[in-house]
């Protein structure tokens, strides 16, 4: 059994930082890519920042530049660095991974973290 647990989430001010992490744990061999993504009241899921086990980064326009995403891999986890935040992040946020185990290749997804930007 793989389990994704992330960490890190919380309410900050606008124009504040907050660092998330989400480590796999269980029957995992190997690690492909892992992501971040988020999902607002109302809305769809979408897409934050990928990382693949290369090193090479994607990030949605809204963040460029204000988030960075990385991993270690000996750690199996993701982090994703969050500054200057805005009310608009405001959103759970989930991380994903595409993991090798028992059972082939598959993607997982943690249970999500609240990040609230708010004065």
């Amino acid at each position: 059994q793989v389990r994704l647990v992330e960490s890190g989430g919380g309410l900050v001010q606008p124009g504040g930082s907050l660092r998330l992490s989400c480590t796999a744990s269980g029957s995992i061999f190997s690690i492909g890519a892992m992501g971040w993504y988020r999902q607002a009241p109302g809305k769809e899921r979408e897409l934050v920042a990928t990382i693949t086990n290369g090193g090479n980064t994607n990030y949605d326009e809204s963040v460029k530049g204000r988030f960075t995403i990385s991993r270690d891999n000996a750690k199996k986890t993701v982090y994703l660095q969050m500054n200057s935040l805005k009310p608009e992040d405001t959103a759970v946020y989930f991380c994903n991974l595409d993991g090798y185990s028992y059972t082939g290749w598959a993607p997982y997804w943690g249970q999500g973290t609240q990040v609230t930007v708010s004065s």
